[in-house]
């Protein structure tokens, strides 16, 4: 499958240690998220209600 990936605009230059991609999956199978830096390894599957989910616990609690 082709997906196209956004990566996050928290992400910045080359050497940043937090690069976060997403991507769309198939109508109906979530959302994908990678590490930008290993685009060919691993990646989390989230459902769209837990990617939501997953949201507001970092809008509610921000790394410090």
């Amino acid at each position: 499958m082709n997906m196209q990936w956004r990566k996050s605009t928290h992400s910045s230059g080359v050497d940043d240690q937090h690069c976060v991609e997403l991507g769309r999956l198939a109508p109906g199978a979530g959302i994908g998220v990678r590490d930008s830096k290993d685009p060919d390894g691993g990646r989390l599957t989230l459902s769209v209600a837990e990617f939501a989910g997953l949201i507001e616990k970092v809008k509610r609690h921000p790394a410090r």
